[in-house]
């Protein structure tokens, strides 16, 4: 994934497929990706979200400057 994804977990296949299976809940000690605080958080999720954006209008601005012609 891109920048849509930053605060969430990337379980693999196999590490789901062994939790359906986990039936101790032996393998619940799963990381996450955090941050220092709430605010660090919340800045680091915008930074992300207007870039994405930014990516977006850099995006509209080549469709237009090639005459319209999307690829």
């Amino acid at each position: 994934m891109g920048r849509t994804d930053l605060l969430f977990a990337h379980p693999a296949f196999l590490t789901g497929l062994a939790r359906t299976l986990d039936i101790g809940a032996t393998l619940s000690r799963h990381s996450y990706n955090e941050a220092a605080s709430p605010a660090a958080a919340d800045a680091a999720a915008m930074a992300s979200d207007w870039a994405t954006v930014g990516d977006g209008i850099r995006h509209a601005i080549e469709i237009v400057t090639r005459g319209g012609e999307e690829e």
